[in-house]
C-alpha cells in the first residue's frame, strides 16, 4: 500500500500520517509529492451525483471564464451537486443550468481547485465544436463501457424518453450503457456530442443518440478551453 501527501502536508499532521503507515510495517509506504494533489478530470469520466452516475462530456469555460463540465440535460437535472467517487468525498461541481426534455444538456461549474483539462480521457486534445455528417466516423468515451468508434447514421433525430421527447439528436452506430450518459463523442479534435441515449449495449452492438455540441454551447454562452 502506498499512502501520499502533497506539499500542504506539515508538521504535526504529516507526523500523524507518517506515523500511521509505520505502524503497517513492510506493508505501507510513505511518500510526499512536491505539488499540490488536485482532481484531474477529463471527459469521458465517470462524475457522481446524488444517487447517479453519469460521464463527463467536456471540459468548458463560462463567460466569465470560469471551468465547468458539460454533460448530458438529464444527468443536470438529476443532480445539484457532483463528486469525482462514488464515494461522495471529492467534490468539484454544482450544477449551474439544465434543460431535459426538448434538448439534453447541462452545465456544472468546477469548484476552485479542480483541474480541468481540454482533453478528453484518451489524451485526444479537443480544440473546437463542429456539426457531425452523415457516415463520419466518430468517437465516444464513457465511464461505464469505455471508448467505442462507429458511424453517424442520422442528424437532427427525435426520440420520444419516458420523461419527454428530445429533438435534433446525432444518429449513430455507436455502443452505450447505462452510466455512458453524458460522456464525449468526438472526431479527433472536434467536439461534436453528449451522450443522449439509445439502444442495445456494447456486446451485441447498439444504437445511441448524442445531443449537439455546439447548440449547448450556444444555449449557454460556454467555449472550448
Amino acid at each position: 500500500m502506498l499512502v501520499t501527501a502533497d506539499s500542504t502536508v506539515t508538521g504535526a499532521k504529516l507526523a500523524q500520517v507518517t506515523n500511521a503507515v509505520h505502524r503497517f510495517g513492510d506493508k505501507a509506504r510513505f511518500s510526499q509529492t512536491k505539488g499540490k494533489l488536485r482532481p484531474l478530470i477529463s471527459g469521458g469520466d465517470a462524475i457522481w451525483g446524488q444517487g447517479l452516475r453519469c460521464s463527463l462530456g467536456f471540459n468548458v469555460h463560462t463567460s466569465s471564464g470560469q471551468a465547468a463540465i458539460l454533460t448530458a440535460g438529464h444527468c443536470g437535472v438529476a443532480t445539484n451537486d457532483w463528486w469525482a467517487d462514488q464515494g461522495n468525498s471529492q467534490h468539484i461541481a454544482s450544477t449551474s443550468a439544465a434543460n431535459f426534455p426538448g434538448t439534453d444538456y447541462s452545465y456544472a461549474t468546477y469548484d476552485a481547485g479542480v483541474d480541468a483539462p481540454s482533453a478528453v480521457n484518451t489524451g485526444q486534445q479537443i480544440t473546437a465544436a463542429g456539426d457531425a455528417t452523415v457516415g463520419e466516423t466518430v468517437t465516444r468515451s464513457g465511464s461505464t463501457t469505455g471508448v467505442h468508434d462507429g458511424q453517424v447514421t442520422g442528424l437532427n433525430a427525435t426520440v420520444n424518453y419516458q420523461e419527454g421527447s428530445v429533438s435534433g439528436l446525432i444518429d449513430t452506430t455507436v455502443c452505450a450503457e447505462p452510466g455512458d450518459s453524458g460522456g464525449s463523442l468526438f472526431d479527433g479534435s472536434t467536439a461534436l456530442g453528449l451522450t443522449s441515449g439509445g439502444s442495445g449495449d456494447c456486446t451485441s452492438g447498439g444504437e445511441t443518440f448524442f445531443q449537439p455540441v455546439p447548440a449547448a454551447l450556444s444555449a449557454y454562452g460556454l467555449t472550448l478551453p
